[in-house]
């Protein structure tokens, strides 16, 4: 593990340090574990106001954070900052420079002489793998597939035929890029495939998380734009077209053809039927199902998914039902005994 000294990481974080500069910091820990070469962070100072009395190496804080009994690095944005502070512990690429002689890479591929290239991976003719990406074992790059430089591909991902993939995209075990879209055409009660030559596109800075399927279309392309984040288990059909800056947490499925607007944000178990638009800034709420086109800053949840506030409410009135409809059973009771009375008068 690196190590650095408090100083450095104040300097590293462009932060405020109160306390001893030469301590050492050799790893990271959260508040309640953390020991005197360990760095730890809070995000807000009523966290540090109950944990006075820390023997951690140092805290990151922010700018209102109490004194402490071990050096304190206050910086505006706490989160970020430990951000910083995990990428540099962050354990580095465990693959050596070069093409593991157990991987097939085809003589007409192009590759930049800096790739790393893990055991049992395949780069099929016409591939290209630009400088610094890694390749994982057990990779697959189809025909024609592009990936762009400073790239990672963790194990078993599939990248198929004709796929581009830009500059430091990041893709998990067992994701499959440019896998066929759902299409088939029926008749006499048989279906039909129809082929899918489509592509699909990936933008800068994305992260595709584990066990993703993206779609080909059968024309066109599935789109991904710069910056979007997904989690595992995602379903990205045919023809979607997501724009930038975007989170897809677990288990999000986005049928054929649908628009997602930059900074959409679709909670776990969300959805969204084929041929939507979701506009820029919105939010769909876990479990939540979009079955229609929603303007731009909407929050919505359930299914069919509504504006938030008006299913909150609506969950909230279900919880009366049983008793509203006792009540209603004795108001039914006691207009038939008026109307039995009203009989007899007559």
């Amino acid at each position: 593990m690196p190590e650095i000294t408090v100083g450095e990481l104040a300097k590293l974080l462009d932060g405020q340090l109160d306390g001893d500069a030469d301590g050492l910091i050799d790893s990271v820990a959260s508040i309640d574990q953390a020991g005197p070469f360990a760095a730890t962070f809070a995000q807000d100072s009523h966290v540090l106001c109950v944990h006075k009395e820390l023997n951690a190496g140092a805290v990151i804080g922010p700018m209102d954070s109490p004194r402490l009994s071990c050096p304190v690095i206050r910086v505006r944005q706490p989160r970020l900052a430990w951000n910083q502070v995990l990428k540099f512990f962050a354990p580095a690429v465990s693959l050596p420079q070069g093409i593991d002689p157990n991987s097939w890479v085809s003589p007409e591929a192009k590759l930049a002489p800096d790739v790393r290239i893990g055991p049992f991976v395949v780069v099929s003719p016409g591939a290209q793998i630009g400088a610094g990406t890694v390749l994982y074992p057990g990779t697959y790059i189809g025909q024609r597939a592009r990936v762009g430089e400073n790239c990672l591909l963790y194990p078993n991902v599939v990248v198929r035929e004709d796929v581009e993939i830009a500059d430091r995209v990041i893709i998990g075990p067992g994701t499959v890029v440019g896998s066929d879209g759902f299409g088939f055409v029926t008749s006499g009660g048989k279906h039909w495939k129809v082929p899918q030559i489509g592509k699909v596109i990936i933008e800068d800075d994305v992260e595709v998380g584990a066990n993703v399927t993206v779609d080909r279309p059968m024309m066109g392309a599935t789109i991904i734009h710069r910056g979007t984040k997904t989690d595992n288990l995602v379903q990205i059909a045919h023809n979607v077209e997501i724009g930038e800056d975007c989170l897809l947490v677990a288990l999000v499925g986005i049928a054929g053809s649908t628009t997602l607007g930059n900074n959409v944000t679709m909670a776990g178990q969300s959805g969204a039927a084929g041929h939507q638009t979701i506009g820029a800034g919105s939010v769909v709420m876990a479990r939540g199902l979009v079955v229609g086109d929603l303007p731009a800053g909407s929050q919505v949840s359930g299914a069919p998914a509504r504006p938030h506030n008006v299913e909150l409410r609506a969950r909230a009135a279900s919880l009366h039902l049983p008793q509203e409809l006792k009540k209603l059973k004795q108001l039914e009771k006691r207009v038939a005994q008026l109307e039995a009375a009203l009989d007899e008068v007559k």
